[in-house]
């Protein structure tokens, strides 16, 4: 098989014209996400990070693949749906609005600003417009602001028992690399020194090998639910933002810690029993708390694809070769829909489809399409050294 033109045949030839068919909302603007397995909409909410994504998608493909109009007007409805709907007088993001643009969901956290500051900084340079830019900016800075506190007033804790999150410096590792054209030189390093810091240094445990997803402020653990959670994809897709920095640096060392940390999350969270990856883990074997434990998720998978794709570029050892082979070998027997076309999102523990969904209040047009795209042009990297 030859890796590249099978992940671009199925970024342009099946998902892509998915989303392209289902999901424009030509009355109101913006996009529909929640798609039955046909493509059908079955809700016509509106979550904003899921609308930030698609933005970034197209606009992504107008700035990297071609520059096709039809991408840059469905990136456009987006864009301008978000800027006119999407945030509260301070420049808070919302989580979720009506199909019109009505808030429903106050911004409770900063996560629907981060892919708010991605669309709005890949759609600025796809389409010239330097409003969009401004506002990319300086939703990046407000990101920046309510870091240490990012759900603000609609923190539920009581602060009896504070622990920080891997989400943020993982986000924002990646973030601040699709800002760097807007922002200047030093302020892009010095959150990307701050994020492999708290990645690598922080919540990547020497002693384990593993990434923990909530510790306390000096990094020690806490021997809770939430202290002792894992999520292996979050791992994962951490470890390759690190390699495109460990590349962008020309740091051998940190491409290379990537690279075993990838490994070892998966020798970790391989299901041994039904194979595929498991969604959460308790770090000492406890019952995990979400119940959705041992279910099988789209993204998860695609982005060990992408992971491993990039450490073989840099280290293309049979053991990453082997990995990826299973990864791959599991993801395309059980994921794709051959008959409607798109991934499924959701499958039980012995990989049957869960959910026949293909999007909704979580899963859009973004890891599918992202990951392929990814996979794409790094095996068309390999290729050219290594011809098949």
């Amino acid at each position: 098989m030859i890796y590249s033109e099978h992940f671009k045949k199925a970024l342009f030839d099946d998902v892509i014209p998915f989303w392209e068919r289902n999901s424009p909302d030509s009355r109101y603007g913006g996009y529909f996400t929640c798609l039955d397995r046909s493509g059908k909409v079955y809700d016509t909410d509106k979550f904003v990070w899921l609308q930030g994504r698609q933005v970034w998608l197209f606009s992504m493909l107008y700035n990297q693949v071609e520059q096709r109009d039809s991408w840059l007007q469905m990136a456009k409805s987006g864009a301008e749906f978000l800027r006119k709907y999407g945030m509260d007088a301070e420049g808070n993001f919302y989580f979720s609005l009506t199909r019109d643009g009505k808030a429903l969901v106050q911004p409770y956290n900063i996560f629907s600003d981060c892919f708010a500051a991605m669309a709005f900084a890949q759609y600025a340079k796809a389409s010239g417009d330097g409003e969009f830019r401004t506002l990319a900016r300086n939703t990046y800075r407000n990101i920046l602001r309510r870091k240490d506190n990012p759900k603000g007033s609609y923190e539920k804790s009581t602060g009896e028992r504070q622990l920080k999150n891997f989400a943020l410096p993982m986000i924002l590792s990646n973030l601040v690399l699709e800002l760097e054209d807007i922002l200047e030189p030093e302020e892009v390093q010095r959150t990307i020194d701050f994020s492999v810091n708290e990645v690598m240094g922080v919540f990547l445990k020497k002693d384990s090998g593993l990434i923990f997803e909530n510790l306390f402020s000096d990094g020690s653990l806490h021997d809770s639910f939430e202290g002792r959670l894992i999520n292996p994809g979050h791992g994962i897709e951490a470890m390759w933002f690190m390699i495109d920095i460990g590349v962008r640096q020309k740091d051998r060392n940190l491409i290379r810690t990537a690279t075993d940390t990838i490994i070892r999350i998966l020798e970790y969270g391989w299901d041994n029993e039904f194979g595929g990856i498991l969604y959460f883990m308790d770090a000492k074997g406890h019952p995990p708390q979400q119940l959705e434990h041992d279910q099988k998720l789209w993204w998860v998978h695609l982005e060990a694809l992408v992971a491993l794709a990039k450490a073989y570029e840099h280290h293309p050892t049979n053991k990453i070769k082997n990995w990826y082979e299973k990864v791959h070998e599991y993801s395309w027997t059980h994921f794709p829909d051959t008959e409607n076309g798109e991934w499924f999102g959701y499958l039980n523990r012995q990989g049957a489809p869960h959910l026949t969904l293909k999007g909704g209040k979580w899963k859009g047009c973004f890891h599918v399409p992202r990951a392929l795209y990814q996979c794409w042009k790094t095996f068309e990297r390999i290729e050219t050294i290594t011809p098949s």
